[in-house]
């Protein structure tokens, strides 16, 4: 379109229905664009929230059992591995056998299978059973739609905060203004103006 003047880029904006958008501010003249800047925000932002989503890092967690563990015991771990996967995080989980227990792997490998069984919904054995000395490890992975969720909710989360961070220091720096308008309605006449008053008064006086 070429250099035209800043009034006729707004007329030739508005007959288009679009914004004009400054892109290049430090050009000599600078360089503007027609666009709906509505649509422009909105893209960005979804951009971000993905690129946000893909640079979420993968935690592994770990927990570790017993081969005879305690029912009650079993039922508290294996919700924290339910918490561990809905977050989006994978589980190391550590069979530790002492003593003559390590005579008799295939109790580790039944309460893995079990464990492995019970949070099928959510997750799955990215790496099997296997011993390794005394303990034997096997390591469970969320689903990609269960991570996924995971890390939307981590995003609004993140970006509710900002938000309501944001929201926050607007409204503190409203009532700051505010006060400080309240302040000044009330303050007393300045003491000079007193002063030159109770002079001129004074001058009065003397000429009479």
């Amino acid at each position: 379109m070429g250099i035209v003047p800043l009034e006729r880029a707004l007329q030739l904006a508005a007959d288009v229905d679009l914004d004009l958008v400054e892109v290049a501010p430090l050009a000599r003249p600078p360089v503007c664009k027609l666009m709906d800047f509505g649509k422009f925000k909105y893209e960005s932002a979804l951009k971000a929230r993905e690129a946000r989503r893909n640079q979420q890092q993968t935690v592994i967690k770990e927990m570790k059992l017993r081969p005879k563990i305690d029912p009650h015991d079993y039922e508290t771990k294996k919700g924290h591995v339910v918490r561990f996967l809905k977050a989006g995080d994978k589980v190391k989980v550590t069979i530790m056998f002492r003593g003559r227990e390590q005579s008799r792997p295939e109790l580790g490998f039944r309460l893995l299978r079990r464990l492995s069984e019970e949070i099928a919904e959510l997750g799955f054995v990215e790496a099997s059973p296997k011993q390794d000395g005394r303990n034997m490890i096997m390591v469970l992975a969320p689903h990609r739609a269960t991570k996924v969720a995971a890390s939307d909710a981590k995003v609004a989360a993140s970006e509710a905060k900002a938000t309501a961070s944001a929201e926050a220091k607007t409204a503190a720096a409203a009532a700051k203004a505010t006060h400080r308008e309240a302040t000044a309605d009330e303050a007393p006449a300045p003491q000079a103006e007193t002063v030159n008053a109770a002079a001129t008064a004074d001058r009065g006086a003397g000429e009479q």
